[in-house]
């Protein structure tokens, strides 16, 4: 890996773990606030609405910026968010904290991968930003765990100080290996052809199944930590290697699901779902048993990330004469869904469900998402309708 992107790499790792450490530390982040366990959920949906909503317009408004620039900014606000969320006094404090921080989540992310395509020769621009990507998936690897693990030994607040440290050596990494570059000049391109994307069957057919994606994955696993403590009796210590499983069971989705894109993609984006649904309904059943819930837990992790890739190759293919418009429609599409998945989630616990009855609605999303993906092929295949051709700038 060529030391740039390592750089680049650190602080998409630090990022992707304080968006899903809280996760594993939920229980205790909410006891040290004084507030329930499903009222805490409000963190996961409001970091997500901060990088859905507040990502995009940051991108915006510091197009004149240089990149290298921005990318030192951003990583500065993210050590500042983990301090201060680390001292946080209140929930109140401590969302609005959170927020903050994912706003420069959500913009370091696009910029990122446009510094990493520019940063190699053009036939290995995609290993460039899949190594923008790992960043996230190693981040559910090994920095969820080791955060739920350090925040079950040392306290919660201790989980964003060693954030904190990460973020540091992020920022002395893009300070020392990412080069200095010029301003970029705006995109040319109208504003109404981009929006008008949006209405091909493929593309608004694929934020569906999107969104019911994460319902079918956020909603359990923002109260994971609670349904394996309540539910499944695991004990805290061994939760971290449950989640280090879930993050295994990811990385290798990522890779089925590229291949599986590459190959049929519909067909294959059909199975998954369906295979999904089954397996949120073995969840549920299996949630009483730690060892049927475990190797449950690492197959549902794999299949989220495989579903996810061919999601966004097929957003990418049918959005490729809007390739701005495109960039921003995948992030912000899967943080809407882990918003309302979390508010969803919070909603259900708060009415008197059971953290055992969060798998049932994902369960029922991935069967919705199904037959809108089939009703979707089957749309296409009757139009005849092909793919535009990428649109170069």
């Amino acid at each position: 890996m060529p030391l740039p992107l390592f750089a680049l790499f650190l602080a998409a790792f630090a990022f992707g773990t304080t968006e899903f450490v809280i996760a594993g530390i939920l229980p205790d982040v909410a006891q040290g606030l004084g507030v329930s366990i499903p009222f805490a959920g409000y963190l996961v949906s409001g970091y997500a609405l901060g990088i859905a909503i507040g990502g995009p317009f940051l991108t915006m408004a510091t197009r004149q910026v240089s990149r290298r620039s921005i990318l030192l900014a951003l990583t500065i606000a993210f050590c500042l968010g983990q301090i201060a969320c680390a001292l946080a006094p209140s929930f109140a404090t401590m969302l609005a904290f959170r927020i903050a921080t994912a706003v420069a989540h959500g913009a370091y992310f696009g910029i990122a991968m446009v510094v990493a395509v520019g940063l190699v020769r053009q036939e290995f621009r995609g290993r460039a930003v899949s190594v923008i990507l790992a960043g996230l998936t190693v981040s559910n690897i090994i920095g969820v765990p080791a955060g739920a693990a350090i925040g079950g030994l040392w306290g919660w607040r201790t989980t964003f100080w060693a954030m904190t440290i990460v973020g540091v050596l992020a920022l002395i990494a893009i300070w020392v290996l990412i080069p200095q570059t010029k301003n970029e000049p705006q995109q040319s391109g109208h504003l109404g052809k981009e929006v008008r994307v949006l209405g091909r069957q493929q593309v608004w057919t694929s934020l569906i199944m999107m969104l019911a994606l994460m319902i079918g994955q956020m909603v359990p696993f923002t109260y994971i930590t609670p349904l394996l403590r309540e539910v499944t009796g695991l004990d805290a210590m061994v939760i971290p290697w449950v989640l280090l499983l879930n993050g295994v069971g990811a990385t290798l989705g990522v890779f089925i699901g590229g291949r599986l894109s590459d190959w049929k993609l519909m067909p294959s984006l059909i199975a998954l779902l369906a295979i999904q649904a089954v397996t949120l309904a073995v969840l549920y059943m299996a949630s009483p048993y730690p060892v049927a819930m475990t190797v449950t837990i690492f197959v549902w992790g794999a299949l989220n990330f495989a579903i996810g890739t061919p999601i966004q190759a097929r957003i990418l293919m049918w959005t490729a004469d809007a390739p701005s418009l495109a960039s921003s429609l995948i992030p912000s599409g899967f943080n809407i869904g882990i918003a309302i998945a979390a508010i969803v989630g919070a909603a259900l616990l708060e009415g008197g469900y059971g953290y055992r009855s969060l798998p049932v609605l994902g369960a029922f999303a991935l069967v919705l998402a199904c037959v809108v993906a089939i009703l979707s092929a089957l749309g296409e295949r009757r139009s005849g309708a092909i793919p535009p051709h990428a649109v170069l700038t």
